[in-house]
């Protein structure tokens, strides 16, 4: 069986309107089946140096960037798993890297602690959990300064291929940052990044777009898109003047 907390692939994003959406999940509906989490809010806390290096990076359009967050699927408390996860992306091709520890010794690793002993000495433990630590926590050294600066929210409905489950295409609607209350246990709220009328579709893939998929965008005239939530949370917030440009 594949682990799922390592994977490489590649990711597309397009901007949408709800009724390009509506038109797309019409087409979907006998090709395509909703994931396991169907639809959920994804909730993370972005981590950054005092510097807000690793936003700065993201919005330049680097061949290779990255990024650490932790992350829910829904409400958690500090005692419940959460994902902590790394994430590279090299020109289109995105690789994760990521273990699953309760909340409160997830927030204390990334702030310098070393995680329990038998953090990984459970049935649900998978070999390379100890080696992602390690690099994890490679990424947290190297990257000094490194503290939550953002809690970052959205509702996604999240959908794979009946025959090709590498296949994926998500829909991200209702984006909102917030620098207060980051904690995963918290309820989301922020302020609104994204056009209510518009939703950001990702494309996941490991081979070739399917050729129904390819029709329907040429059709509608709609082309790929450039959009980093963290990265424009960071560039709403120097708007705003919750970052002083001469302080970073």
């Amino acid at each position: 069986m594949a682990d799922k907390n390592i994977f490489s692939r590649v990711e597309i994003k397009y901007l949408l309107t709800l009724s390009q959406r509506d038109e797309l999940l019409e087409l979907m509906k006998n090709r395509m089946v909703k994931d396991p989490h169907g639809r959920s809010t994804i909730r993370n806390i972005y981590y950054d140096t005092e510097s807000f290096i690793l936003a700065r990076r993201s919005i330049e359009k680097p061949v290779y960037k990255e990024k650490l967050r932790v992350r829910s699927y829904t409400s958690s408390s500090l005692d419940e798993p959460v994902y902590v996860e790394l994430k590279k992306k090299c020109k289109k091709t995105v690789f994760k890297r990521r273990i699953i520890v309760p909340q409160r010794d997830a927030l204390n690793f990334l702030s310098g602690s070393e995680l329990p002993e038998d953090e990984f000495d459970n049935p649900e433990s998978k070999p390379s959990d100890k080696q992602i630590a390690k690099e994890i926590k490679y990424f947290r050294d190297i990257y000094k300064t490194l503290r939550p600066v953002v809690f970052l929210s959205y509702d996604r409905q999240a959908y794979f291929d009946k025959e090709d489950k590498d296949f994926r295409i998500t829909f991200d609607t209702n984006i909102r940052y917030r620098t207060t209350d980051l904690s995963l246990e918290y309820e989301p709220g922020g302020e609104l990044l994204l056009d209510p009328d518009k939703t950001i579709m990702e494309i996941k893939l490991v081979g070739g777009m399917p050729l129904w998929l390819s029709r329907f965008l040429s059709d509608k005239q709609i082309f790929k898109a450039s959009f980093s939530k963290y990265g424009n949370a960071y560039k709403d917030m120097l708007e705003k003047g919750v970052i002083k440009i001469g302080s970073i």
